[in-house]
């Protein structure tokens, strides 16, 4: 445990850990299961286009409570396919708050992301300002989960309906979660879903789309296989984008598991929770138990004016000791480029939580013995801000690399 300044390891302490504990190590699930799968798919020599990916997309688009999942070989893709099927143009609207990928996806199309600021309650979209950042350029709206937390999906549903727009939903954080009642993945005309290697449920690399909407499906098929259809006709310009049988094993091996990873999650923010009460200027984010949350994140908020030390030192700190920790996200996407070269534009409420928010190490690889270890660097780190501050001097600017 760190009780003093003089414990750590940036001054000159031992690391806490002797190896790096990351934000988002990978759940793998009961292994056998996994390799049991793999061996299925290399005895039928049917390595894509196979039982095990119609197989996951059945069990996400029934967890995500609609008809149709359309799987691929990553989120981004995802993304990318959501874009071009739903035929937008011009310029659509998204929060900066959220991975590069929701504005590349974008602009690989062709496409102008335009940047409107979040509720500084939710970090999510702010419905109102959509409305301020509108243009007859204006084809669509993307709305994000932040860290599972459900974005205002119903009114962002209202804003578009009002002004004939498209609607869309970044789900990479959401996976098994609900707004209002009802389930995420069934929101706007689709959602997309992220299965990356440090998800909740991950593929390896893997992500995919849910629908009701039949027609939608079926042009996010046909474009995920070069345009071709299953009975050998090419419609048009396409792509491949298919998901392999070796990543929908990791995905249904990493979906049952899904309930006891969320289990493990939830105690692990209950047990931050409970070691940073008190911890002034610091605020754990947390989540509303009616929303279903999956718990993949544990983010705090540290507030400099508060606590005399600004984020990026708390982290550099962290990382001394071998803790992992992430900014996340910043920089916020208007501030990279060629977002912030393009079309710079003053996101108040965005940057100030970009400036904020770390994201701490938590899933089934960390322990309760992990995190009061880490809580005792974190409550060291802010007790003793303005001392740290002093001594160690600005902490160096990193870029941010996880999604």
């Amino acid at each position: 445990m760190k009780n003093t300044v003089a414990d750590l390891a940036v001054l000159g302490g031992t690391p806490t850990f002797p190896q790096v504990l990351q934000v988002g190590t990978p759940s793998v699930g009961e292994r056998s299961r996994l390799f049991e799968r793999l061996n299925t798919a290399l005895d039928n020599r049917w390595l894509t286009n196979g039982a095990l990916v119609r197989e996951f997309e059945e069990r996400i688009a029934e967890l995500a409570g609609v008809r149709h999942c359309v799987a691929t070989c990553s989120g981004t893709m995802a993304l990318q396919l959501l874009y071009q099927a739903t035929g937008l143009t011009g310029e659509i609207i998204m929060p900066a708050m959220t991975y590069v990928a929701t504005a590349h996806a974008a602009s690989m199309l062709g496409l102008t992301p335009v940047f409107a600021d979040i509720d500084p309650e939710t970090g999510c979209l702010d419905p109102q300002q959509v409305e301020t950042v509108l243009t007859p350029r204006t084809s669509g709206i993307v709305g994000v989960h932040l860290w599972g937390r459900p974005c205002a999906a119903d009114e962002l549903e209202k804003v578009a309906k009002e002004h004939g727009l498209t609607l869309v939903f970044d789900a990479a954080h959401a996976l098994g979660c609900s707004h209002q009642g009802r389930r995420i993945g069934g929101f706007g005309s689709a959602e997309m879903f992220s299965f990356h290697a440090t998800k909740v449920v991950n593929c390896f690399e893997g992500g995919a789309v849910a629908t009701d909407d039949d027609a939608l499906a079926g042009e996010l098929r046909v474009l995920r296989t070069f345009g071709i259809t299953t009975d050998g006709r090419s419609l048009g310009v396409g792509t491949n984008a298919k998901m392999t049988e070796a990543s929908a094993a990791m995905g249904l091996t990493s979906l049952d598991a899904f309930t006891e990873t969320m289990r493990h999650n939830r105690a692990n923010h209950a047990r931050y929770c409970s070691a940073l009460r008190g911890c002034s200027g610091l605020t754990v984010v947390d989540f509303d138990e009616a929303q279903d949350p999956n718990w993949q994140y544990v983010i705090v908020k540290i507030d400099e004016a508060v606590t005399g030390i600004h984020r990026d030192l708390v982290m550099r700190i962290l990382r001394a000791e071998n803790t992992g920790a992430q900014r996340y996200f910043s920089p916020a996407c208007h501030q990279l480029e060629p977002y912030r070269s393009q079309r710079p534009v003053p996101l108040p409420h965005t940057e100030r939580l970009a400036e904020q928010v770390l994201a701490l190490p938590t899933g089934p690889a960390v322990s309760a013995v992990d995190i009061d270890r880490i809580c005792s660097i974190v409550r060291c780190a802010v007790s003793h801000g303005p001392e740290l501050a002093d001594r160690l001097g600005p902490s160096p600017t990193r870029p941010f690399a996880i999604s």
